[in-house]
């Protein structure tokens, strides 16, 4: 068996960890773990850089017969090298011994619950998708890396979401060295900071929840493509709901991501992104239309930017998005669907009512380059007559246009 030890958050080794690293005739980790660690003297040391040298050297030692320990942070199997230990030996031949995870000693010396946070690693990842989380949700912790820290976390933060508090632990369990510091993004930014073990981004008033069944962050919504009523809007200025089914299925919210939703009247695709997990930015012209967004945002528990200006002049102090909805515009929509088109990662939707500007639109979307569908969407609900009879009533047909970002080539032989 490769045994892997949790290790370097303050609590001391148990009597079986101990034992085993007592009769190891290999032991991996960071250099300060094997500096922190009563070392056998029969056991060589390999201090863990790239990964993929030091999983060939405990394979060929463990193929020998020596008794290989692996020496990691916190909980090693909570975003850590149980994983790709794993997957290159089996989980058949691990033996974990978990210590306490960082984030968990955070939350605690933070004196909060973290059955209701979300936990999103940056490391070795894309920052943006950790800062995304972090503006959508009231409760995340950050796990850090090179380029991945406190500052470039609270640069992204900064403009996008200011009020939002970070709390960076640094050295967790190291006696003399162990810091809490809360900052604001714009703080976080200035800073140079050393030995990052997890951010906390919080927004305070919402730092404890109800009492919870299921660990995490918001449970995927039960019912979307609400009705109409669900929403404060004015004059009808909202997506029909069977026309915000199309679209939310087209747009694909999800944890992680950044939607926009351009002309946004109510807010109404907006809200129901950031249900499904995503950040929501909505982009309304009237200042009556911002307040029904900030209203039914509210009202529906999430968290949604509000941009009070015209599209296209405001998009350009937004982060990139992966999916848009556009479902106001004007003589201006070409020229709104252009320059979002541009931008999307993903995807881009477009609900519009004039047969004359769907030309226009499509061929935007394809100039940017991405591969473009429609349809025409009629539907008639229900309605009651006198005599408890029922007649069809008729919505405005809508069309809805969509332009998907080709996916990138496969090569042959690529490192996926």
């Amino acid at each position: 068996m490769i045994t892997v030890i949790g290790t370097g958050t303050g609590a001391p080794l148990a009597p079986d960890a101990l034992a085993a690293l007592a009769g190891a005739t290999l032991v991996t980790g960071a250099a300060r773990h094997l500096a922190a660690a009563e070392l056998p003297p029969q056991a060589k040391q390999l201090v863990l850089g790239p990964l993929a040298p030091a999983l060939d050297a405990i394979a060929e030692h463990h193929e020998r017969g020596g008794r290989a320990v692996v020496l990691a942070s916190g909980d090693p199997g909570f975003f850590g090298i149980v994983r790709a230990l794993a997957e290159r030996f089996g989980p058949q031949e691990l033996d974990v011994r978990p210590g306490t995870a960082s984030v968990a000693v955070a939350f605690a010396r933070l004196g909060l619950p973290w059955d209701d946070a979300l936990v999103v690693s940056a490391h070795g990842r894309d920052l943006r998708t950790a800062a995304n989380v972090c503006r959508a949700h009231p409760k995340t912790a950050v796990l850090t890396g090179p380029g991945a820290g406190p500052a470039e976390l609270g640069a992204e933060l900064a403009r996008r979401a200011p009020e939002r508090m970070l709390v960076v632990a640094s050295a967790l369990g190291d006696p003399e060295r162990e810091r809490l510091v809360r900052v604001t993004p714009a703080e976080a930014a200035a800073r140079e900071w050393d030995a990052v073990s997890v951010i906390v981004c919080l927004d305070e008033e919402k730092a404890l929840s109800p009492l919870r069944t299921v660990a995490g962050g918001r449970a995927t919504p039960d019912r979307w493509a609400l009705d109409e009523s669900a929403f404060a809007h004015r004059d009808s200025m909202i997506t029909k709901a069977e026309v915000r089914a199309l679209a939310l299925a087209r747009i694909g919210p999800r944890l992680g991501d950044l939607v926009w939703d351009i002309g946004a009247g109510s807010g109404s695709v907006a809200v129901e992104c950031a249900r499904f997990g995503a950040a929501a930015v909505a982009v309304e012209k009237t200042a009556e239309g911002c307040e029904h967004v900030r209203a039914n945002a509210v009202a529906h528990g999430v968290d949604v930017k509000v941009v009070h200006g015209a599209a296209p002049t405001v998009l350009s102090d937004l982060a990139d998005p992966d999916a848009v909805f556009i479902g106001g515009g004007g003589r201006e929509l070409p020229a709104i669907v252009t320059a979002c088109a541009r931008r999307a990662r993903r995807s881009v939707v477009v609900a519009l009512a004039a047969l004359d500007r769907v030309p226009a639109v499509r061929a935007a979307l394809a100039g940017a380059g991405l591969e473009t569908d429609g349809v025409l969407l009629q539907s008639s609900r229900l309605a009651p007559l006198p005599g408890d009879v029922t007649r069809l009533a008729a919505t405005n047909p809508v069309f809805l246009l969509w332009g998907d970002r080709p996916a990138a080539p496969v090569v042959e032989g690529a490192v996926q």
